[in-house]
């Protein structure tokens, strides 16, 4: 039948829509990320009270579910703070920082401080919008130590960005802060995700998760944001984001459910190629430091853990592996590195006071740490950068059992629940190889080789023909397909971390071959050489073959060789 009128109201990625027909009868549409649902009634019926439901309940619908955080909830475990925030945000009822606003104020508040900061825009959105960068130290004789800070790199989470835009106000403008600046060089980002953001969407305009192509380097915004983080050459690297407290899997445990009792949980690296004198660095300095700083403020924390199934039942993932989120990118670049994950996705401006001052306390802790430890983090990242150790290919997490803190959503208490761990920061290689003096590409990886560059390591190339004994990789089975952005437990976006398989098997031998003027070299003592281990070798989910940036076909030789002899081969 004809449709006469319809009605269409977005709620949170969400679709609603109100189709009335012919003969008295209406439709009810919902269309998410995931599902499509139309449901037909008699108009006279239930017109009014469809309306009812969505204008008046408040509706939160988040992928395929309800957020049924309640006020008694938020007031209970997450009560507001009596904070005074000069941010955009906080100066209206309703909504949160867009673009325009932020740059009004950014405008505002550089013209004000330009002796201490100053702006710079690293490129631009997929829809034309610049990317602001702000860079804040006080010009003297000092060494300084580099920090770099970003947020809204998923669209969805916005305490990220007015957490950036509170900390800039503060350091400008709070005494007590302003000696920061003498021995700090802060970059900071605010709106990593200009086009996510405006609209609340976790992905850029073309549908990609920025913090799932820190290593395949697809989207625009990744390769500026990237190149700007390479060029400022950061001791120090902070990520934040929110996360998402009700999970589809929360929803079968407890009488009625569960939600997660944590403000803030801590993403560090337990990739193995990071090496364990900056894992431990990170961990036992900077990530303590914050810890204590969240116990004084009586804010509960823990190492971020998200769900996925194994073997049908609902586990818990602790940490991070992956080279394509920034947590271990980072790392992997020779620095302290952290994401934080911040309560808050799916509830809206529900302790939005709190949310920004926890990421705030967190980010003002590490620059704290980053002056007071200057010396050890120097000694530590030169002593990281110097490496020999194998290279881990494939690794294994280890398997604990442990007990999370939850809240209850029938008794509305907080609760300790046992849970199986498969914990990244524990993990063992299960697949390693001798550490390569270089690494050699083929002529034609031209697009391997800038995104290398991109990743802020230093090719070579051959000036001449060269015959060298190299190993070379032989593949007995590619299964590289596009790279999912399906996280665990089938909540899409929801994790840092997707399912570990072994998509890929490679066998090595020592070969002559003879190589033409133009090959690429990347060798592998520099400061970012396990970034290229990492992407470099055929089986390891975040590298080139997997990402399809290299082609590899099942059977066949790789057009990358590992060069092991101490010989330099380029001038």
């Amino acid at each position: 039948m004809e449709m006469d009128l319809t009605l269409k109201v977005e709620i949170q990625n969400s679709k609603v829509g109100i189709g009335f027909k012919q003969n008295n009868w209406c439709f009810f549409k919902l269309k998410s990320e995931n599902q499509n649902l139309q449901l037909n009634f008699y108009k006279p019926l239930i017109f009014k009270v469809l309306i009812l439901f969505i204008f008046n309940l408040k509706l939160s619908i988040c992928f395929s579910q309800f957020n049924p955080q309640s006020k008694s909830i938020a007031e209970k475990f997450f009560p507001e703070l009596e904070l005074d925030i000069l941010t955009p945000a906080f100066q209206k009822t309703s909504g949160f920082t867009n673009y325009k606003e932020m740059m009004d104020w950014l405008d505002k508040t550089i013209r004000s401080h330009s002796e201490l900061v100053s702006i710079s825009f690293i490129g631009e959105s997929q829809k034309g919008k610049a990317i602001p960068m702000l860079v804040m130290t006080r010009k003297n004789q000092k060494p300084k130590t580099k920090v770099w800070m970003q947020g809204g790199l998923h669209g969805d989470e916005p305490a990220g960005t007015e957490a950036m835009l509170y900390l800039i106000d503060k350091l400008l403008n709070d005494p007590k802060m302003s000696g920061l600046l003498d021995d700090l060089e802060i970059a900071i980002v605010p709106m990593a995700n200009i086009d996510g953001y405006e609209k609340q969407h976790r992905e850029s305009a073309n549908g990609m998760d920025l913090n799932r192509d820190q290593t395949r380097l697809k989207a625009p915004e990744s390769i500026s944001l990237k190149s700007a983080f390479s060029t400022f050459h950061a001791a120090v690297a902070l990520d934040f984001h929110e996360y998402r407290p009700y999970r589809k899997h929360f929803t079968r445990m407890g009488q009625a459910g569960i939600t997660s009792r944590y403000d803030a949980m801590f993403l560090y690296s337990g990739n193995l190629n990071v090496p364990k004198v900056l894992r431990d660095f990170t961990k036992q300095t900077f990530v303590k430091n914050a810890e204590k700083v969240m116990d004084d403020n009586k804010l509960i924390h823990h190492d971020y853990i998200t769900t996925q199934k194994y073997g049908g039942q609902v586990q818990f993932n602790l940490g991070s592996v992956h080279s394509r989120s920034s947590a271990s990118n980072f790392a992997l670049a020779n620095c302290v590195s952290t994401l934080l994950e911040i309560r808050g996705v799916g509830v809206g401006r529900m302790s939005f006071k709190r949310r920004v001052k926890s990421s705030f306390l967190i980010a003002l802790s590490y620059l704290e740490t980053a002056q007071k430890e200057k010396v050890t983090l120097v000694k530590v990242l030169a002593e990281a950068a110097n490496t020999n150790q194998p290279v881990v290919v494939i690794s294994e997490r280890l398997t604990r059992k442990d007990s999370i803190l939850v809240i209850d959503l029938a008794s509305e208490k907080e609760e300790k629940m046992s849970v199986t761990i498969h914990d990244a920061l524990q993990s063992k290689p299960s697949l390693q190889r001798e550490r390569p003096k270089a690494y050699i590409l083929s002529v034609s990886e031209k697009k391997a080789a800038s995104k290398l560059r991109i990743l802020g390591l230093k090719v070579d190339s051959l000036q001449e023909d060269k015959e060298l004994e190299v190993e070379s990789y032989q593949t007995s089975k590619i299964e590289s397909a596009e790279e999912s952005e399906e996280a665990e437990g089938g909540e899409k976006g929801d994790s840092e971390e997707d399912a570990d398989s072994k998509q890929a098997s490679a066998n090595t031998k020592v070969v002559k071959m003879k190589f033409t003027k133009g090959s690429y070299v990347v060798y592998t003592q520099q400061d970012r050489a396990n970034l290229a281990c990492e992407v470099l070798e055929p089986e390891n989910a975040n590298g080139f073959v997997m990402m399809k940036v290299v082609k590899a076909i099942s059977n066949q030789e790789i057009p990358i060789y590992r060069y092991m002899h101490s010989e330099k081969i380029t001038p």
